[in-house]
Parts: C-alpha cells; sequence; structure tokens
C-alpha cells in the first residue's frame, strides 16, 4: 500500500505531494513469501518424486508430508524466532529501564548528543532531552527508539506470526499436490498450477520492491523450476520408485 501526502497548493487546492511505498508489507509481505516458500518446495517435492517414476498414490502421500512437515516447521520456527525476539528486546528494556532509573544525569545527556548528532543545537538538545525524560515511561520509549531502533509498544505476536506461517505455507504447498487429490496421474497438471502460482506470487513481491510485476513474476517463475529441475533430476538419478 502507497503512502500519499497531499499539501495545499499556492492556489489554495490540495495536490499530492508524494507517495511511498508499503516497505513494511503489514502481514502481507511475510504471507506472500510463506506461500511462495510452500509452493516451490512443495512443487519440487513432488517433482522429484514423478522423476523417480513413484505412483501418484505415493506422490500424493509424499505431498501431503510435505506440505504438513513445511507448514508445522515454518510455524514452530516463526514461533521461537519472534518469542526469542521478543525477549531479547525486553531485556535490553529492563536495562535501559534500570540505567533511566539510577544513572538519570548520564541517560540525559546521552539522550541530548543524539538530537546534536542530528544538527540540533547543544543548548535547545537538552532542553527538549529533559522534557522528555519528565516521564519516564516516555523517556524510556524514547531511548528504545534512539538506541535500539525499536519501538517497545509495537512488538509482533509470535501466536500471529506461527498462524500466518502455517496457513500461507499449507496454501503454497497445496496447490502442486491438489491436481492429485483430485485424480490427475501425471504430473503435467501440477505443473501448470505451480507456474501459475509461482508468477503470481512472485508478481505480488512488486508490491515490495521497484521491480515491476512482470519482472518479479518471471524471476520467481525461473527460480522455482530451476528448484524444481533438480529435483527432479536428483529423481531420474536415483530412479527412487516406492509404489
Amino acid at each position: 500500500m502507497t503512502e500519499q501526502v497531499t499539501e495545499p497548493s499556492s492556489s489554495g487546492s490540495s495536490e499530492i505531494h508524494h507517495d511511498h511505498r508499503d516497505v513494511t508489507g503489514g502481514w502481507l509481505r511475510p504471507t506472500v513469501f510463506g506461500m511462495m516458500d510452500g509452493l516451490v518446495s512443495n512443487f519440487a517435492l513432488i517433482v522429484g518424486f514423478s522423476g523417480g517414476h513413484a505412483s501418484s498414490t505415493t506422490v500424493s502421500l509424499a505431498g501431503l508430508a510435505g506440505l504438513v512437515a513445511g507448514a508445522g516447521s515454518m510455524a514452530t520456527g516463526e514461533y521461537v524466532s519472534v518469542q526469542s525476539q521478543n525477549e531479547s528486546t525486553k531485556a535490553e528494556l529492563a536495562v535501559e529501564r534500570h540505567e533511566l532509573e539510577h544513572n538519570a544525569k548520564a541517560e540525559l545527556h546521552e539522550l541530548a548528543q543524539s538530537f546534536v548528532a542530528r544538527g540540533v543545537e547543544p543548548e535547545l538538545a537538552r532542553k527538549v532531552a529533559e522534557q522528555l525524560s519528565r516521564d519516564p515511561e516516555q523517556a524510556l520509549l524514547i531511548h528504545a527508539q534512539e538506541e535500539l531502533g525499536i519501538d517497545p509498544t509495537q512488538l509482533p505476536s509470535p501466536m500471529t506470526a506461527a498462524i500466518s506461517s502455517l496457513l500461507s505455507f499449507s496454501f503454497g504447498a497445496l496447490l502442486p499436490v491438489l491436481p492429485y487429490l483430485l485424480g490427475a496421474n501425471t504430473v503435467l497438471i501440477s505443473l501448470i498450477v505451480a507456474v501459475a502460482g509461482l508468477f503470481i506470487a512472485g508478481a505480488l513481491t512488486s508490491r515490495f520492491t521497484v521491480r515491476g510485476w512482470a519482472f518479479s513474476g518471471s524471476r520467481q517463475l525461473v527460480l522455482g523450476a530451476f528448484a524444481a529441475a533438480i529435483t527432479y533430476g536428483a529423481g531420474l538419478l536415483f530412479h527412487v520408485s516406492v509404489s
């Protein structure tokens, strides 16, 4: 999503000054990349089994196993990663809170110097730092933003991250195995579905970059096809058939 800033012109009317890309992407970004991860990994897995001349039943089982295992791995990984990051952040906030309580003058000077480094005059910087430091919670927030680069009020939710990864990966991983579940006995239909999914997922990433949708979609399609080709080659090489 882009942000448009409107300012009044000299004639009194409003005009668009500039806009920005959505650099954080909210939850759309991890959802898109989670779906892409599931699609690429499970498509490659299915193609690898197909290259080993496995039966459609075996390919279906492999695809479902890859979906469940991958989604579980992504969900637990995201939960532990976000939770660990939050715990680390809270530990640093505790240190900062202790310093503000027991070493207030040094922290005040440190905050003022951070403003000076940004071009504020020393006297004004100190006055601003003193005013911001009157409220302990506000002071902690400012120091966290200045020194740690974080907003303590906007810590991500581990559970939300886990569920988002679980669902997005599952959706992506389901696409290439779905034709087999509906009765397909060749990899051709899965190939068509996966190619379309790869291009669409790649095109969606253009929302977060300066690249156009056609380039982003084509790039993801080529990379996904490359991963599938490697596993297909491995299947042919080892000729693994467990039917």
